[in-house]
């Protein structure tokens, strides 16, 4: 029998803001415990919590960028449970009317396109922080996050499988920081999963599910996920039943185990807020957002493609994160390549190539790339010229990554400028044919692979600076090619 994998995704991202949602205190990471807890956040008698419109215009931009509903009118709700880093007993969190409705978001699983449709996306208020570390076998709680602001946003149950929830995540996690509404710092908290995991046979109806808390990362998610669904499956298959529960993932023993059983929403109680009035949204505000707005992923992918004649693959890689695209587009700029088309690939392949595999090894985001796009537009610039080749230019590339200087700089410094000259590059090509005469005879005797060979050998008699297309052409010339 075959089993089916179910997955919703409840993604907590948080909010930009210099201050909380309800109150003036800080949200910068790092302060020592409880030194940014105000009486708001803890709902002390007599206090009263304001909305923050910051956080109000990030959720807005938000449903923008999913195409989502903007509800005009959203109402907050207290949210009732008990638990030590939640000190009102409560949490504010809309309920019956979230500001943003609907929406979807395009993933790519490997090389296949899919649409996540999602339900909503809601501002809430974090909660505290447990601690048991150094309490000498107590906890502590830290109350520095209670308040912040966060935006809740809840998929539909489309994701299939660990690898669709994993692309899901990181074209989440890479939107909200393009639309600059979150830092996406997952070691911080800023950007956490809560995976909604359930199993069942193939046509029968949705299974039991359980909620994996606070994933993040996501190499945890791809972990935890796998590891549930064959829980699952090997529970019900031993003549056992799943029970909705809240589960959390342990990376040391790569298991989930249990938290605690899962609330449904009648246990939380919840009712509007008396102290907050309905939270008003004008068509006018909404517009007032979207001429704030970037150009989105999608939208910056049809452009390079149509304007610049880049490939679909090309363009989802220059678009998978904002610093990617600004990076490509102010080396565009620089490239001193009149057509559009030829610039567009040169400047596309060397990032794409040469400078995605040095990130990737050395594990540094491009925003750290100590080849900056102007230095790679000069690299650009040097190669169009006619100066470097293919080879030369991978190793001014390194050259540069490793602090030696501009493109022209160490072009000079090593005299790595090709070689172009007609008559230098044939007596190259005539001491290579007199000293290889059996690759001739083979060539001649129809073997390709031959002149292969022959341009090897001149390339590496001229320590790889001649010019390939030069090279080629005479060896064909003087070969009768």
């Amino acid at each position: 029998m075959t089993w089916e994998i179910v997955i919703g995704l409840e993604t907590h991202a948080q909010l930009s803001t210099c201050s909380k949602i309800f109150s003036g205190s800080s949200t910068a990471f790092g302060a020592s415990p409880n030194s940014q807890a105000s009486a708001v956040d803890i709902a002390l008698p007599g206090v009263l919590p304001v909305l923050n419109r910051g956080a109000v215009e990030r959720a807005i931009r938000f449903g923008l960028a999913v195409g989502a509903t903007i509800s005009p009118r959203s109402i907050f709700a207290r949210k009732n449970y008990f638990y030590p880093d939640l000190p009102k007993g409560y949490q504010i969190s809309p309920y019956e009317l979230p500001v943003v409705q609907g929406g979807s978001l395009t993933i790519m699983v490997g090389d296949v396109e899919k649409t996540v449709h999602l339900t909503r996306a809601h501002l809430e208020e974090d909660a505290g922080k447990s601690l048991h570390e150094d309490f000498h076998g107590m906890s502590g709680i830290d109350l520095n996050r209670a308040g912040t602001p966060l935006l809740e946003i809840v998929t539909e149950p489309d994701l299939a499988g660990p690898e669709e929830a994993v692309a899901y995540a990181k074209a989440l996690h890479a939107l909200v920081r393009w639309i600059g509404i979150c830092d996406g710092n997952m070691q911080e908290g800023s950007f956490r999963c809560d995976a909604n995991v359930s199993v069942r046979r193939s046509g029968e109806p949705l299974g039991t599910r359980c909620e994996i808390k606070n994933l993040n990362s996501f190499n945890f998610m791809d972990k935890a996920i796998r590891y549930e669904v064959r829980r699952q499956i090997e529970l019900i298959e031993d003549g056992g039943r799943v029970v909705q529960e809240t589960r959390l993932y342990d990376p040391d023993r790569d298991e989930t185990r249990s938290m605690r059983s899962k609330e449904d929403a009648m246990d939380y109680r919840y009712f509007p807020d008396p102290d907050l009035l309905p939270l008003a949204i004008t068509p006018q505000w909404i517009a007032e957002v979207k001429e704030t707005m970037p150009e989105l992923p999608g939208a910056k992918q049809e452009r390079y493609t149509g304007e610049f004649g880049l490939s679909k693959y090309d363009a989802r890689l220059l678009t998978q994160s904002r610093a990617w695209s600004d990076y490509f587009e102010v080396a565009l700029a620089g490239s001193g390549i009149t057509d559009k088309a030829v610039a567009a690939k040169t400047v596309a392949n060397l990032m794409t190539g040469e400078l995605a595999a040095t990130l990737n090894r050395s594990e540094t985001d491009i925003e750290n790339s100590p080849v900056t796009p102007d230095a790679l537009a000069g690299l650009v610039r040097k190669s169009a010229d006619g100066t470097l080749n293919n080879k030369l230019a991978k190793e001014v590339f390194a050259a540069m990554w490793a602090g030696e200087g501009d493109a022209a700089t160490i072009i000079d410094k090593r005299g790595l400028q090709q070689i172009s000259d007609s008559g230098e590059i044939e007596k190259i090509v005539d001491q290579v044919l007199a000293a290889n005469a059996k690759s001739v005879e083979e060539f001649r005797a129809g073997k390709e692979k031959a002149f292969n060979a022959l341009v090897g050998q001149v390339m590496k008699a001229s320590k790889g600076k001649a010019n390939p297309a030069q090279v080629n052409e005479l060896l064909k010339k003087k070969l009768g090619g």
